[in-house]
């Protein structure tokens, strides 16, 4: 297969970065019962992971296809593997977990922006391209699954206070130089990527007047949206289940990987689906399945009645049925950047993937402050039933993104 090895190292990448990224969620439930920190301080924690990734992607974007796309990837992992190898010797307050998620952020904005321009080198059309995105963002679920299953294999139920979960930082550190490792020995025709003859300030005013045209802007609305309701339910699925279904730590952190397993299933299998369906229909019944799920979980999980020695075996339906709204958020996010990568110039790819990842981050870190600052003054109940809104928000977002889509602009201006 063409560019098979380049490919694979996409996957391992984005594989590494899930489980780092996603791991907020199980972080902030451990901070809670190792440091007794409320819900409303340590939900700064995703902040502090994506204001970074926002920061460092305005200037990584236009920067990078200079630097070198796997030479970038290289340092962006080996700076996030010394952190990691770093955490269980070293982490006994907040601060540090806000460092580890900020050296996680910038170097997650290197291989993000790489990996979007390296989709457009290696792919020749606009079918193949959302294929290939589909299948990386699924292996990136598995990833945030795994990363999941392994934290909660190292949490201690019987004592808040044990911090023996950090040593699962060895393990994501060695993670990091296998994934370095294997981006040095894959090879890559960057060529497509440095077609712009421009100054680095150039390409900089260039990608902040290419989030002004009105199809990319909406764009952009469409993305921030979507991140902020994904990292609602991502960041807080552990919180929601210890507070509200009252499962064990462990068991909490495992409900994030039934959350990620659906949102694997869901963008894997839109990798076919796409095939046949326009977009724009297949989003939409899949937004309409999202709220459907949100109006029937959310009581069955308040009426839940979950005894002390609650396993996976005994859990009530709603346990298993909650997360399961993973398959109906899946398909949005790789959709619309494919939509949107596959329509300009590949020498615009790494521009247009910075404003992907600046407004990305963005709408995660206001998604998850929002919540947990509702899940303080109210209940999980209240802050996940408030998703629904920027859930219409983001429907009228697609449906003006497909009017617009239809009219064909010049990007090269």
């Amino acid at each position: 297969m063409k560019n098979l090895l380049i490919k694979i190292s996409l996957f391992i990448n984005y594989f590494v970065f899930a489980i780092l990224l996603n791991s907020v969620g199980a972080v902030i439930l451990q901070l809670q019962r190792n440091f007794d920190i409320s819900k409303a301080d340590v939900s700064v924690l995703e902040g502090f992971k994506d204001i970074p990734i926002a920061l460092a992607s305005f200037f990584i974007a236009s920067f990078l296809p200079r630097l070198g796309i796997k030479r970038g990837m290289i340092l962006g992992l080996v700076a996030v593997a010394i952190m990691c190898l770093a955490m269980p010797m070293v982490a006994d307050d907040f601060w540090h977990f806000k460092l580890l998620f900020a050296v996680t952020g910038v170097s997650f904005a290197i291989i993000k922006i790489s990996v979007f321009a390296i989709i457009g080198l290696v792919t020749d059309n606009e079918k193949e391209h959302s294929s290939l995105m589909s299948w990386i963002e699924g292996v990136f679920m598995i990833g945030v699954l795994v990363g999941n299953l392994i934290i909660s294999y190292f949490i201690d139920d019987a004592d808040a206070k044990s911090t023996e979960w950090l040593n699962v930082y060895w393990l994501l550190g060695i993670l990091c130089l296998v994934a370095a490792a294997f981006v040095t020995v894959s090879t890559l025709d960057e060529t497509e990527a440095n077609k712009s003859s421009n100054s680095f300030k150039d390409d900089f005013v260039d990608m902040l007047k290419l989030a002004a045209k009105p199809l990319i802007l909406v764009f952009i609305i469409s993305a921030f949206l979507f991140v902020l309701i994904e990292q609602s339910f991502q960041t807080w699925m552990p919180t929601f289940y210890q507070d509200i279904l009252k499962v064990p730590a462990s068991m909490s952190i495992q409900a994030g990987a039934v959350l990620a397993g659906a949102f694997a299933i869901g963008r894997i299998a839109a990798g076919f689906v796409l095939k046949k369906i326009y977009w724009l229909y297949f989003l939409l019944i899949c937004l309409a399945l999202l709220v459907v799920c949100i109006l029937l979980n959310i009581p069955l999980a308040n009426s839940a009645n979950l005894s002390g020695d609650v396993t996976w075996w005994n859990a009530p339906f709603v346990v298993w049925t909650f997360p399961l709204m993973g398959l109906f958020l899946a398909p949005i996010y790789p959709t619309i950047n494919s939509i949107i990568l596959s329509s300009i110039p590949k020498y615009l790819h790494s521009s247009m993937s910075g404003l992907i990842v600046v407004f990305s981050a963005l709408g995660g870190t206001v998604g998850s402050m929002v919540t947990g600052h509702i899940f303080e003054a109210f209940d999980g109940s209240t802050a996940f039933y408030m998703s629904i809104i920027p859930i219409g928000l983001l429907t009228l977002a697609l449906l003006m993104l497909n009017r617009m889509f239809k009219q064909k602009q010049d990007f090269s201006k």
